[in-house]
């Protein structure tokens, strides 16, 4: 069956780059990085389960602290491919994402592994303004809060930039002055794609770049360490008590 407020020219039925093998929950969280969601998947969900390997896009169903379900889906990098992602996961039955991703961080006070709550992204990127987005998009408000409730006080929040290149020194110092945090590749598109289809979504990033004044990276052992706290705060967030109801598995088509 298709999900109520979804038009069958949103996409196709059914989906070409998504292959479940395992149901789908209404809530989600998005990893860009399928090695992340495999690590997420491991430390936060109970007898997990493949529910999608196609593309190398490693995404895992299983069972979060609250008895509830949860699927952990990676999008890859950039806008094209997440836009991809969360569409078909939409039209599977999605209801309630939230990105755990990554960014480098433009404020210079922000240190490598601190924890940035998106507020709102500036769209400088083509897949959001493809999608019709126009100055700052926001994200859901209530589940939002729900993270910041779940994080409080180690986050920072406040806007972010979408962009389209992973190096680009052109832009920063300016996208700096426009009050961005951190920069980054999908959460614009995510929010654009959860307004035009009435979801709840949200983004949880990790400093992992410092870009102004020079670049510098976090060890790998500290980002490990990072995502599992960002996924546990995500997850937090969705339990069915936080945020909205409790969540469902949609079976495979």
């Amino acid at each position: 069956m298709r999900p109520s407020g979804l038009r069958l020219s949103d996409v196709s039925a059914d989906p070409i780059h998504l292959q479940p093998t395992a149901p789908l929950a209404e809530r989600v969280l998005l990893p860009g990085d399928p090695g992340r969601a495999l690590r997420l998947a491991q430390a936060l969900l109970h007898e997990p389960r493949m529910f999608n390997h196609h593309r190398g896009l490693w995404g895992y169903t299983g069972t979060a602290a609250d008895d509830e379900p949860l699927t952990i889906q990676s999008t890859g990098m950039g806008g094209p491919s997440a836009a991809i992602i969360i569409t078909e996961l939409a039209t599977l039955g999605a209801r309630r994402l939230i990105r755990v991703g990554t960014c480098g961080a433009l404020d210079p006070t922000l240190e490598l592994g601190t924890l940035i709550l998106a507020r709102e992204a500036i769209p400088r990127d083509g897949t959001s303004q493809a999608l019709g987005a126009s100055g700052r998009v926001e994200p859901d408000p209530e589940l939002t809060n729900a993270i910041a409730r779940a994080a409080s006080p180690e986050l920072r929040e406040g806007p972010i930039v979408t962009t389209d290149l992973f190096y680009d020194d052109t832009r920063e110092q300016n996208w700096a002055k426009e009050g961005a945090l951190a920069i980054e590749m999908e959460t614009a598109t995510l929010f654009t794609i959860a307004k035009n289809k009435q979801l709840q979504a949200a983004s949880l990033l990790i400093v992992t770049d410092q870009v102004l004044p020079q670049r510098t990276r976090i060890t790998t052992n500290a980002l490990t360490q990072s995502e599992h706290r960002a996924g546990e705060i995500a997850t937090t967030a969705l339990l069915s008590d936080q945020a909205g109801s409790g969540s469902r598995l949609r079976p495979i088509a």
